[in-house]
């Protein structure tokens, strides 16, 4: 069902005025002051939005080295605080210096050109070592993930990798979020005793703390949906085949996607043009539409909730300042022209007893598949699972029932995982696609996480309220946007539609994020006590 927006042909006309008016709840510098390299840029680097640099760039008034000396020093200075970067590519500074001469020879290769970014540690990278957040993977890839060579060919930087969930969140029922092996915890730059929620825990901290322009997470469940909500970022969760899976260490092929991370939704837009496309060795990529959008920047529209009709799954009750959040996000999008109206989405409960068995078997199919093929890795998840019970780090926080559940589960060709597996899907995308067409929406909105809970081990993640389940079986978009907070503790609003809707949620996603205008840059307070 399409979106009732207007849909400007460049840019520039489309979102200059948008860009001139977001604002921050507080200043950039409150709590971390600026460094020399910071100052020498003449910008402040939270505010600033990739259309901003680039307009920068080609006016002389700024290089992509300095932009990238400016992150690489305010992670020198910043990530011991958070624990959200696990490397830095030795040749950053090449890289930018490659755009920088490009720039000057009038051979950009468009808006992502020179711009730094970050990548989650289970994107396969064969200049750095991609270790999933896990000891055991030591070598480095024999090739970079197809998404990788594609942010190259738009010539952005790659800062380094960002550290992770271990494992992606699929090792333990009772892990803790952000902790990995390799990297240990990540902290959430709002309230440093907070978890940052997961599995793309550093991606969320280290775009929230502004340690690059934009972070390449990825998802399964939830895993770009609560980072970006829990420290207060625009998160996107593509449709499922716009992004190629290829080079990324795998939980489902059924559910796996990879998407952007970043302070504007701008930015997430610019990001999805580059890394989106058909893939040969993804056969979700086969799907992809003729007539999908190659700009999604273009399509954004300041305009875009005027007349829309947006449904609000509110989640009422289990938390009071979530509840709050929503009604003011309520508020905010009927102020701004649409049309609201409540809704349930049904059959939860049948999604989750049947995805859950399903990404075990899974699991079990596609990471032996990657495990076979890696170079410096156990070769298989026995051998894994063996690893780990030898390792001093591994297992020292909680276990690994996930990897013992998957070794003994029914493999693909089981008639009962292929019921579980049809079930959580067929529901999972009639739960969102019978409310659409039933209420005449364009979209559904939902509070993405409840105020991010204090990091502790053993008992697993305090979740409250989440958005992200109907969505990522189904394999449809997912925007999160900064709608409001608890405290210091930010809370994100999904905003959800059909699949290939991606540019129709984006553009809703950018009105409400001029709208609300409820991003807070981070503080850095060491704890504010409480759960």
């Amino acid at each position: 069902m399409p979106v009732r927006i207007r849909r400007p042909r460049r840019l520039t006309a489309a979102v200059a005025a948008m860009l001139a008016t977001v604002t921050l709840v507080t200043p950039a510098t409150a709590a971390v002051p600026e460094s020399p390299a910071e100052r020498g840029l003449g910008l402040d680097l939270d505010a600033a939005t990739i259309p901003q640099l680039q307009e920068r760039m080609d006016d002389r008034a700024l290089s992509s080295v300095r932009l990238t000396s400016a992150y690489l020093d305010r992670i020198r200075r910043i990530d011991p605080k958070l624990h959200s970067v696990l490397a830095l590519n030795p040749v950053a500074l090449a890289e930018a210096a490659g755009s920088d001469l490009r720039r000057l020879t009038g051979r950009t290769r468009g808006d992502l050109d020179g711009i730094p970014v970050l990548l989650k540690d289970n994107i396969d990278t064969k200049r750095m070592p991609t270790t999933a957040g896990s000891r055991a993977l030591t070598g480095r890839p024999e090739a970079d993930a197809e998404l990788v060579r594609r942010l190259r060919d738009a010539g952005a930087v790659v800062l380094g990798k960002a550290n992770l969930s271990e494992w992606a969140n699929f090792r333990s029922d009772s892990a803790t979020s952000g902790w990995s092996g390799a990297g240990l915890q990540t902290n959430n730059p709002h309230v440093l005793d907070r978890n940052p929620c997961g599995s793309s825990a550093g991606s969320g901290a280290a775009v929230a703390a502004s340690l690059a322009q934009v972070a390449i997470g990825t998802e399964t469940n939830g895993s770009i949906v609560c980072p970006a909500g829990a420290n207060g970022v625009v998160g996107l969760k593509p449709s499922l085949g716009l992004v190629s899976r290829t080079g990324v260490v795998p939980i489902s092929a059924e559910q796996d996607t990879a998407g952007p991370l970043s302070r504007h939704v701008v930015d997430s837009a610019i990001t999805l043009s580059a890394l989106q496309g058909r893939d040969p060795a993804d056969p979700a990529t086969g799907t992809y539409p003729q007539d999908q959008p190659a700009d999604y920047a273009a399509l954004l529209d300041a305009d875009a909730l005027k007349g829309a009709r947006i449904g609000v799954w509110r989640q009422a009750g289990t938390n009071a300042e979530v509840d709050r959040v929503v009604e003011e996000s309520v508020r905010t999008l009927r102020e701004a022209g649409a049309t609201v109206v409540d809704v349930e989405l049904p059959y939860q409960d049948e999604i989750g007893e049947n995805s859950l068995p399903a990404l075990i078997t899974e699991f079990r199919r596609d990471l032996d598949t990657y495990l076979a093929e890696r170079p410096g890795a156990p070769g298989s998840l026995d051998e894994l699972i063996e690893f780990n019970r030898k390792d001093p780090i591994e297992l020292s926080r909680f276990g690994q029932e996930l990897f013992e559940q998957a070794v003994v589960a029914p493999g693909p060709e089981d008639p009962e995982y292929q019921r579980q597996r049809s079930t959580a899907t067929d529901l999972a995308k009639r739960s969102i696609d019978e409310v659409l067409a039933g209420s005449d929406l364009d979209a559904i909105v939902s509070p993405a996480n409840g105020p991010a809970w204090r990091t502790t081990y053993g008992e697993g993640d305090a979740f409250e309220v989440g958005s992200s389940s109907s969505a990522a079986v189904a394999g449809y978009p997912n925007v999160v946007v900064p709608a409001g907070a608890s405290g210091p503790l930010p809370i994100g609003l999904s905003f959800i539609g059909t699949r290939w809707a991606d540019a129709d949620v984006l553009a809703l996603a950018a009105g409400f994020e001029q709208a609300a205008g409820a991003r807070r840059v981070p503080g850095y307070l060491p704890s504010i006590g409480g759960p």
